[in-house]
């Protein structure tokens, strides 16, 4: 058996070695992404660099699509936020267009809180105009590609954190952790109020940034990551303590206890949580995604963003892993639990 193991990774190492030019970033699955003795040569630590400095230089060509105060905020915070984005009568319309529309949702526990997510696709859009003119204001697009360093069209849902629901261990998303290795856009459109004790998005301003002290963090934790016992943190996505936070000099995490109609937009590369819940709650949000192989040195040229195909990437994305899970290929942790409206049960 350990011999037919090892003629099996001898056949992997090419495709683990040729990883190294994409985003992966699990330690675990990779055995030379995950090499301690790599990782201690500096590894790590050369393709997270690389990936950072990419990302600056794709941002300073997008730097004429987002306002100069909101691009001196990010560069400085790794976040941008703005209250009251859309004008009161507006939202409100969009609020009821949002919480009222009813579509295939997916669901992921992790510990005691789910997850819930419907796709803005195209029939979405249809359904829900006031969120398609929002989606498509150039100010809103500018700054999803700044922070995402890409010319590229994020995925949008609406999705639902509910906290306390089941009886679990905590939710693990309220550790504050790093998405992967390099620069990646999340942005939130709170549609519900958020309270400080109901878990309330929480980021730690600069964090994004790749100071020498995070450098050699990163490099300390990648030498141990593969056998790491936080599955997370084995595959890529690094858990910082206040300890760990503290080393790296960095300033003290901000809270979004918010009211509706706020948007947040960063990089989640920068340490981020979901914070506590005192009981369980309901938060509602326009949400966003967009993560790019961190190499490539250009801003666009991406065949995914083009009108027609954008919006259909979710409902695609969805079917291929239930064929593959169906295959046993792999496991699909979102389930699909029929049509739903954002604020059921």
């Amino acid at each position: 058996m350990v011999r037919a193991m090892k003629a099996a990774d001898i056949i992997k190492y090419p495709f683990w070695t040729l990883a190294l030019a994409t985003g992966a970033k699990s330690f675990r699955d990779n055995k030379v992404i995950g090499s301690p003795t790599l990782n201690r040569m500096g590894l790590h630590a050369k393709r997270i660099q690389l990936a950072h400095d990419l990302a600056w230089s794709r941002r300073r060509r997008l730097a004429h699509l987002i306002d100069p105060a909101d691009r001196a905020a990010f560069d400085r915070d790794g976040f941008v936020a703005k209250r009251n984005f859309l004008d009161p009568d507006t939202f409100a319309r969009l609020k009821e267009q949002a919480l009222g529309y009813r579509a295939t949702a997916r669901e992921m526990v992790q510990g005691d809180t789910i997850t819930r997510r419907m796709a803005i696709d195209g029939p979405a859009r249809l359904a829900m105009p006031l969120v398609d003119q929002m989606l498509k204001r150039k100010d809103l697009g500018g700054l999803m590609r700044y922070v995402g360093s890409f010319d590229q069209e994020p995925l949008y849902y609406i999705q639902t954190i509910l906290s306390h629901v089941k009886d679990a261990a905590p939710d693990p998303q309220t550790n504050f952790h790093s998405d992967t290795f390099h620069p990646s856009l999340k942005a939130w459109f709170f549609l519900t109020d958020v309270a400080e004790d109901e878990g309330p998005f929480c980021y730690v301003p600069g964090s994004h940034l790749l100071t020498p002290e995070r450098l050699q963090w990163e490099r300390d934790i990648s030498v141990g990551a593969a056998s790491h016992s936080d599955k997370y943190l084995a595959r890529g996505s690094f858990r910082a303590s206040p300890d760990d936070l503290a080393r790296m000099k960095l300033a003290k995490p901000v809270a979004f206890a918010v009211p509706a109609n706020t948007l947040v937009v960063g990089d989640t590369v920068g340490f981020h949580a979901r914070g506590f819940s005192a009981r369980p709650s309901r938060r509602v949000e326009i949400w966003a995604y967009g993560r790019r192989n961190p190499f490539l040195p250009w801003t666009g040229l991406d065949p995914l963003s083009m009108p027609g195909i954008a919006e259909a990437r979710i409902p695609m994305l969805w079917k291929g892993l239930d064929r593959l899970q169906a295959m046993g290929l792999a496991s699909n942790a979102w389930v699909d639990k029929g049509l739903k409206r954002p604020l059921d049960d």
